[in-house]
């Protein structure tokens, strides 16, 4: 077990971060947020933490910062309530400028690889924390570079969720890297398209079918009193835990499933790590109870959305299944339901009905029962390079109930899993993960690692 580790405070050079702006004019309008972006549960900022063996200049990265905000200038605006609907966000597209803090902390890029398998309640030292009365008073953007007693660097980034999701922060962070390497100004891979009416709802709207990943909202007299394991998972301290599957392992996942399915990474792992979730305490609930795994689908190619495009363009598919038939001996039935909940997302009538049913506010996804999986390990936010290095490590900042599938630097073919279960929940999950292997003990595989001091996001709380 990896012991977690006290870090020093970050000493800033400043009492308080400096405001980076466009360095060009940008356009001054109002910019409308889809359904898909505007969802209650996207209110929060997307926490990114990179270590790098050497660092940067700040004043480089101060510079190409402004210069790539031109492009990116909404990440450079502020939220506010639409002016046309109450409950719905825009936004304020006026310049006002991305934060940034620039510290330094009297520890080495080696101790903190050492645990960098799983967060640390320190790491948080890593990212300023901005002062606000409400969430629209926190700028789309905060940044923290932190330079190490070794000449590495960390750098962290909050992004806000309404303005994009991973594919998106992987896009800007790419382009920032480029115009921080780059001698002159030059043309991104990418341009950013930012308007997002290609998404807007059917008027009226037409909800055409089922969508078991969201849930009305609106109070119910009845709760079924089943239905609230989420609510019991954060009433308890929560752990992260991180596990590495590396290609031996994914074969032996696979193979499982031959030669009945033939099946991809992405599936064998979900359906794999859904199981192993519910087998943690599914003593504890009803063999009838219906559970849920929700997943990330990129929608892009499958709405024909424009290259480039700057909003959330992800939605979350649903497999559900009653603890009585997901807790068999074999991964067959978890991932044909994986299967079936991606085939629907291929279908855009599917897709339009989803994002019209998002045109009722009180629909949210369905948490109650259900483990969410969001996919990070196909994104390149490993490949992102300021010109000193691919970084040695990169990950979230805070560890979340919610499981991530992140890529495991310098092995393009494995996958590492990380996500927060209760501390009660830990050894019976990390025993149930480790089957993958053949083997149940960590002596076997020694990719396993469970963490400690388990914290949740108050942003995501």
């Amino acid at each position: 077990m990896l012991q977690s580790i006290e870090l020093p405070d970050c000493i800033y050079f400043a009492e308080q971060p400096i405001t980076i702006t466009p360095c060009a004019p940008t356009p001054n309008h109002s910019l409308y947020l889809s359904n898909i972006d505007d969802q209650k549960f996207l209110r929060f900022s997307i926490k990114y933490f990179y270590l790098f063996k050497k660092s940067v200049s700040f004043e480089i990265l101060k510079s190409s910062l402004s210069r790539v905000l031109v492009d990116y200038y909404p990440l450079a605006g502020r939220l506010r309530t639409s002016c046309v609907h109450e409950q719905k966000l825009e936004v304020d597209c006026n310049g006002e400028g991305a934060l940034f803090a620039e510290a330094f902390m009297d520890t080495t890029a080696e101790e903190l690889l050492e645990s960098c398998k799983v967060p640390n309640k320190s790491w948080k030292r890593f990212l300023y924390k901005v002062e606000a009365q409400s969430f629209f008073d926190i700028p789309p953007l905060v940044v923290q570079v932190t330079s190490l007693r070794c000449g590495g660097m960390i750098l962290c980034t909050a992004i806000n969720h309404c303005l994009c999701d991973g594919i998106g922060t992987s896009q800007f962070l790419h382009a920032w890297a480029q115009l921080t390497t780059a001698k002159s100004h030059s043309d991104f891979t990418i341009i950013p398209f930012h308007f997002r009416h290609v998404l807007n709802p059917s008027q009226p709207p037409q909800v055409k079918f089922p969508h078991p990943a969201y849930t009305n909202t609106a109070p119910n007299p009845n709760p079924n009193p089943h239905l609230h394991l989420f609510n019991f998972i954060q009433s308890q301290p929560l752990v992260p835990t991180s596990f590495t599957f590396h290609p031996n392992h994914l074969h032996f996942l696979k193979k499982k499933c031959a030669p009945l399915l033939n099946c991809t990474t992405f599936e064998a792992v979900a359906a794999h790590t859904w199981r192993s979730w519910v087998k943690s305490f599914h003593q504890k609930l009803p063999p009838t109870l219906v559970m849920k795994l929700l997943f990330s689908v990129n929608i892009r190619s499958k709405f024909n959305l424009p290259k480039g495009y700057y909003g959330n363009g992800f939605l979350l598919a649903c497999a559900e299944s009653s603890v009585r038939e997901l807790v068999v001996p074999n991964l067959h039935h978890g991932v044909k339901l994986v299967q079936g909940a991606k085939e629907k997302m291929n279908d855009s009538e599917y897709i339009r009905s989803m994002i019209d049913l998002f045109e009722d506010r009180r629909v949210e996804p369905d948490l109650s029962t259900s483990l969410v999986i969001s996919q990070w390990s196909k994104m390149g936010l490993e490949e992102v390079d300021f010109g000193e290095g691919k970084p040695l490590h990169m990950g979230p900042l805070t560890s979340e109930v919610y499981c991530l599938f992140l890529p495991d630097i310098g092995n393009v073919n494995s996958v590492r899993v990380l996500v927060s279960v209760p501390e009660s929940m830990v050894e019976s999950f990390q025993y149930h993960m480790n089957q993958s292997y053949g083997k149940d003990t960590e002596e076997e595989n020694g990719d396993v690692v469970k963490g400690t001091n388990g914290f949740h996001s108050e942003e995501n709380g």
